[in-house]
């Protein structure tokens, strides 16, 4: 098992996005070490392939009520950032398309590149992210190329690289995003970055400079939150 601090990410989450956003605004240099883990709810292939490999895909679907609540915090939270969402529209998702294609820019040397401009796309310009031209095209835009992105779901190869990647979701007891592992110790929810952080102590090379940051994410971002089973995160 990897001893590296995890960050469990997902394109499908707001709350991932905003996560992500206040780690490459306030912590870059920890996310530069952190590895990154794309979680999405797989289609029918992948979760037949996963239970091939043995594991299960932890879900509980979202109630209405905790939904409309999700619409209201996310709004919030993005604009105390100085951030405009757009929301999108998922008539039809199908999330292996970007979360696979992750893969294909993590080979072209241009991981963390894809996920700013996927994240950006999706949260800041509303566009479809289960089209596979679209991800294509955001993918050309950071140096991967386009044919590599578009064609990874239909790839067998990227399938099973996908299947492995479920797998260590299920062993990790990942059940939500964003989530954040160091050693023994598991964050969920944005509402959790903090102490996170403050747990790396000197498990990374940055780990001690987080513990006296003179703005740290909890000096600015409101940690509380109206729903005791939802620390700002979503699956």
């Amino acid at each position: 098992m990897s001893r590296r601090p995890r960050f469990y990410f997902s394109f499908r989450s707001p709350y991932s996005w905003l996560a992500y956003h206040d780690l490459r605004t306030e912590h870059p240099q920890v996310l530069r070490e952190l590895e990154w883990r794309p979680f999405w709810e797989p289609d029918v292939q992948s979760e037949r392939m996963l239970t091939e490999l043995g594991g299960r895909f932890i879900y509980a679907p979202m109630s209405k009520e905790k939904h409309l609540y999700l619409l209201r915090d996310v709004r919030r939270l993005a604009q105390r950032r100085g951030l405009t969402i757009t929301w999108p529209l998922d008539d039809a998702p199908w999330w292996e398309v970007a979360h696979l294609a992750y893969f294909a820019a993590v080979d072209a040397g241009q991981g963390p590149a894809f996920v700013e401009r996927v994240y950006r796309a999706r949260w800041q310009e509303g566009r479809n992210i289960s089209d596979p031209d679209t991800i294509a095209e955001l993918a050309e835009s950071v140096g991967v190329p386009g044919d590599a992105a578009r064609s990874a779901v239909d790839r067998t190869e990227m399938r099973e690289r996908g299947a492995q990647a479920l797998l260590a979701i299920d062993r990790d007891g990942v059940f939500g995003v964003p989530f954040f592992i160091d050693r023994s110790q598991r964050f969920w929810g944005i509402d959790r970055l903090n102490d996170f952080l403050a747990s790396l102590g000197g498990n990374t090379t940055s780990g001690a400079a987080l513990l006296t940051d003179a703005s740290p994410a909890s000096a600015t971002h409101d940690r509380r939150t109206a729903d005791h089973g939802h620390a700002g995160g979503c699956g």
